[in-house]
């Protein structure tokens, strides 16, 4: 039955990712999936864009050389090539964002590919085995891009453990203002990081805090740190005046963190923020990996039978911790409006893609990035925010189905 004529509940502010609560820190250190960073050297960085130069430069990507990018991307993978002085190229990916080891295998054989960049795309693990074997033959590095995926397995081998390198984004799982993570459990990591002085110090652990305020997260802290955020939005505020006017002064903390696609190289040995780190020693993995799978399945559910559209994923793989939940939608702008309208926090990912990558370079990729709309399944979100996420994705899909196009 269509329930284009039923109230939904009323407009609500929920969070777009994780934030800061009492519970983040209940639950258990034991999840039930391995973790990015279980058996591997590791070195904690601000963003997974950094963690991938680390990673290509460590492979020894440099200039003349070529790197292999899936044509389904975010924009921000392809500047740290760059950095390292290499050339990108894009390898085709299959309907369900598994790399096309056949387009792959062709490029490989021009004998100029250095690394390929893999990706587990939101949180969905692949099965990587057989393009480690053609890295081997032909002779490339394997970074595996687990900025989506940072727990997980697929039959029985974790997340980051098929390639030379493997990158993170621990701002995706973790409420924390910025953070990533370079991670080997094949090589010794030839990689010293330093502190980013006290006012990066200060921002990641402030704007986490912000982040928690505004979506009514710790209340009892807001009130007692009102007067120092006061104090600080004035230092702030009065800093950025200086800037405008004329004067030159760095940026307290990386772009990444403010969802540009830039790459900053002068962030490529500075280390995550003290409070960002305390974070991931603190708070509960097995709540991140169990309410992450919930709210993807109950989201799943709450769509069953919707019109005009399918998620990407049939189901959710056991092995799976999801980044958020991919939708498959036959009017995605006509959607997405409405969604934005009603204030649905949501991500296009690779509706904008590399300049020149487009359906002659990959059908599936422009595909993908036309029609797919990615919805949050974090462990932040309580039962009210679920069930006004719910509802106002079904509604919205309704009534665009019943709009002639």
């Amino acid at each position: 039955m269509s329930s284009i004529n039923t109230p939904l509940p009323v407009r609500r502010v929920i969070p777009p990712v994780p934030v800061l609560s009492l519970a983040a820190f209940a639950g258990g250190r034991h999840a039930a999936l391995p973790s990015l960073l279980d058996g591997a050297d590791a070195r904690l960085v601000t963003s997974g864009r950094i963690a991938i130069g680390l990673a290509l430069r460590a492979l020894g990507v440099g200039a003349g050389d070529v790197v292999l990018v899936p044509a389904y991307h975010s924009p921000s993978m392809i500047p740290p090539a760059h950095w390292c002085g290499a050339e990108v190229a894009f390898y085709r990916v299959r309907p369900d964002t598994a790399p096309d080891l056949a387009d792959i295998e062709t490029q490989l054989a021009k004998g100029s590919v250095k690394a390929i960049l893999a990706t587990h795309f939101f949180g969905i693990p692949h099965d990587l085995a057989p393009l480690r074997a053609l890295c081997d033959r032909h002779g490339a590095g394997l970074v595996e891009d687990c900025a989506h995926a940072f727990f997980g397995a697929r039959d029985g081998v974790p997340v980051g453990s098929v390639g030379d390198y493997a990158i993170g984004s621990t701002m995706k799982f973790f409420p924390i203002y910025e953070g990533g993570c370079l991670v080997s459990r094949r090589h010794r990591l030839d990689v010293t990081l330093r502190g980013a002085g006290a006012g990066f110090e200060m921002k990641a652990a402030l704007n986490a805090l912000e982040a928690a305020f505004a979506y009514g997260r710790l209340p009892v802290l807001r009130m007692l740190l009102a007067l120092p955020l006061r104090l600080k939005s004035a230092l702030w505020n009065a800093r950025k005046a200086r800037s405008d006017g004329g004067a030159t002064t760095p940026a307290l903390a990386p772009s990444s963190s403010d969802s540009s696609f830039e790459f900053d190289a002068r962030w490529a040995d500075k280390r995550s923020s003290w409070f960002s780190r305390a974070v991931l020693r603190c708070v509960s993995p097995a709540r991140i990996v169990a309410r992450r799978r919930r709210n993807y399945v109950e989201l799943q559910r709450a769509l069953d039978g919707a019109p005009g559209c399918r998620p990407l994923f049939p189901r959710l793989p056991d092995g799976a911790c999801p980044w958020m939940f991919p939708l498959l939608v036959d009017r995605p702008q006509a959607v997405f409006e409405t969604l934005q309208r009603a204030g649905v926090p949501m991500t296009r990912f690779g509706a904008a893609l590399w300049p020149g990558v487009d359906a002659s370079v990959c059908p599936n990729s422009a595909d993908l990035g036309r029609h797919l709309i990615a919805f949050p399944c974090h462990q932040a979100l309580d039962d009210a925010e679920r069930a006004w996420l719910h509802a106002q994705v079904r509604q919205a899909l309704e009534t665009c189905a019943a709009v002639p196009a």
